[in-house]
């Protein structure tokens, strides 16, 4: 074989192998690359808490691989499904600019990856530099099956802060001794709450929970006096988290990917979906140094129980190789924020401001052209007759809803029906743009806490300015809810506690600086105020990513239809669109 033959087999078996790992390859086109990556979903064996269980896992990687990129970079995902569930990834925060076909939620934007099937994902980042996240979004299988989106800024742009020297991704997780999907089937039959987690993880690991778990501990491995920027994201199915390290602060700089005026502390809280990065400064320490580090949930949760667990990790400063439980079990644990501190939580989420400056400016919609108020919280439906149902009043099922709409998922997606224009018989366009019966949201439960189920949209021309008012309820216990909104990226111009009040609040939205998001928390027994512009045609899901919320119908959607221009409309589907 000549020089020229040999090396053209090696780069060929190069993309090859790069391919087959998930490893992107990147083309030049524009002003960034196109990045290609190849997940296949397989079922592989992993050990955690003594215990042996198959799961679900992108390239045998749990969590899974790093999807790496530059803003203006187009990314290209080949996903092929090898097991038998069905399967849709969503990409978590990615603004999917006319490519609401890649958006990944089930039956909303397209219909699951059948078995031996595969479906290319296809999508340009713009305008966002950050921490993402990618995970399935079919039933509960997210549980395990997600992983970071990790965005650079462009290539010789910089960050608005001192150029760290390392970057680590910090994934929160669950992890569940029992089937997910055979516990939420429980729960969808009897009517009552699931059970819980076993543990949280980092990084897919539980920590030292019991003796033979010690092992399983994420341990973070750093130098002396240098500046890390740490990427957390929360993937926990139900539950939002304080986080902490012993003896150490955080500024951060970043959520959602989207910049924010850096502000000190010593405890992140991360809702499930949200995502916060952080400058982390260590000491002047020794090598032999090491401190925990502490998450757990916090929950006003008074329907059902949740997993109050505590998982911890450990901060290493390098050279400390020692991996010994009972070495762990003498450090002090890091003081955390009481379970239900709601206060800390709404003073948290006060502090965020966008960053606001010339590079980032803060192009917050001013003039107002549709107002929504969703009351969004639990509810009830009947028990279906010869059925024992164990919910909370008299036999019921739980439920959750928007404005007492509690949304049923279609067996057709929305995004098909939308484009091909056969919504009859799959979608209705009257949802309610204010609850039906008013009543006092954050007072006592109401007598009638029935919900109403069917498939209902809001309808928006191209380019609408939105402002809509997410009130919280206290109907079967007021819970934070953490409310995913696809396709848009929103600025969280005000919040508070109570009922929202249409005269006196609205002056005191912050319309300066508001943080930018895509998932915001309704506050426990409170409201919360965003306002976005309609500018991404498509079908765009709003949910609650507590799961169990989710499945109990805490969602909704969003049509917002083409624009007259050419680059204002969503190009119709590609090929290999899976089918229903």
């Amino acid at each position: 074989m000549g020089v020229s033959s040999f090396l053209a087999a090696l780069l060929f078996l190069t993309c090859f192998v790069n391919l087959y790992l998930g490893v992107a390859l990147a083309k030049r086109s524009g002003t960034g690359v196109t990045r290609h990556y190849k997940f296949n979903i397989r079922m592989r064996n992993v050990t955690r808490l003594c215990e042996t269980k198959s799961i679900l896992t992108v390239n045998g990687k749990f969590p899974g691989p790093r999807i790496i990129a530059r803003e203006g970079d187009r990314v290209v995902v080949k996903v092929v499904n090898h097991v038998s569930n069905n399967i849709t990834i969503h990409w978590h925060g990615i603004r999917q600019l006319r490519s609401g076909w890649a958006d990944g939620p089930a039956y909303i934007t397209q219909c699951p990856i059948q078995t031996g099937q595969s479906y290319v994902y296809n999508f340009t980042i713009t305008g966002q530099i950050g921490t993402l996240w990618y995970h399935a979004h079919v039933s509960w299988i997210r549980v395990t099956l997600y992983g970071p989106i990790i965005i650079l800024p462009k290539r010789n742009a910089s960050y608005p802060f001192v150029k760290p020297y390392k970057e680590v991704p910090i994934i929160f997780g669950e992890w569940w001794k029992a089937d997910p999907e055979a516990v939420i089937n429980q729960a969808l039959q009897t009517g009552a709450g699931p059970n819980n987690s076993d543990t949280f993880t980092i990084n897919g690991l539980p920590g030292p929970s019991i003796n033979c778990s010690s092992k399983e501990t994420y341990r973070l491995r750093v130098k002396p006096n240098k500046t890390y920027l740490l990427r957390f994201i929360n993937a926990a199915l139900n539950d939002e988290l304080f986080f902490r390290v012993a003896n150490h602060t955080f500024t951060v700089v970043d959520v959602d990917a989207n910049y924010v005026k850096p502000f000190r502390t010593d405890t992140i809280f991360v809702g499930p979906g949200q995502t916060t990065n952080v400058l982390f400064k260590t000491k002047s320490l020794f090598s032999n140094d090491k401190f925990l580090m502490a998450a757990r949930p916090y929950s006003t949760a008074a329907a059902g129980t949740f997993d109050n667990s505590t998982v911890i990790g450990v901060l290493e400063y390098d050279g400390n190789t020692s991996s010994s439980s009972s070495n762990i079990k003498a450090l002090p644990l890091p003081s955390l924020p009481a379970i239900n501190a709601t206060a800390y939580v709404a003073n948290w989420t006060s502090s965020l401001r966008s960053l606001g400056n010339s590079q980032f400016p803060v192009n917050v919609p001013r003039t107002i052209q549709r107002r929504f108020f969703f009351a969004v919280g639990l509810g009830t439906s009947p028990c279906p007759v010869n059925q024992t149902c164990q919910g909370p009043i008299n036999g019921t099922k739980f439920k959750a809803g928007v404005n007492n709409v509690s949304f049923t998922m279609p067996t057709t997606a929305l995004l098909q029906a939308h484009f091909f224009r056969r919504s009859n018989g799959v979608y209705t366009t009257d949802f309610p743009t204010t609850p039906l019966n008013q009543y006092n949201y954050t007072g006592t439960t109401p007598n009638n806490t029935m919900v109403t189920n069917a498939t209902k949209v809001v309808v928006l021309a191209f380019n609408t300015t939105v402002e809509l008012v997410l009130q919280g309820t206290s109907t079967l216990g007021a819970e934070n809810h953490p409310l995913h909104l696809h396709g848009f990226d929103f600025f969280v111009v005000g919040q508070g506690s109570g009922n929202f009040n249409s005269t006196a609040d609205p002056p005191k939205f912050n319309l300066v600086d508001p943080v930018q998001r895509n998932t915001v928390g309704v506050p426990s027994g409170g409201w919360v105020a965003i306002r976005f512009q309609a500018d991404n045609p498509g079908v765009w899901f709003m949910h609650c990513h507590i799961e169990i919320h989710l499945t109990w119908g805490l969602r909704m959607a969003w049509v917002v239809m083409d624009g007259k221009l050419a680059n204002q409309k969503l190009p119709p589907p590609p090929a290999d669109l899976p089918k229903c």
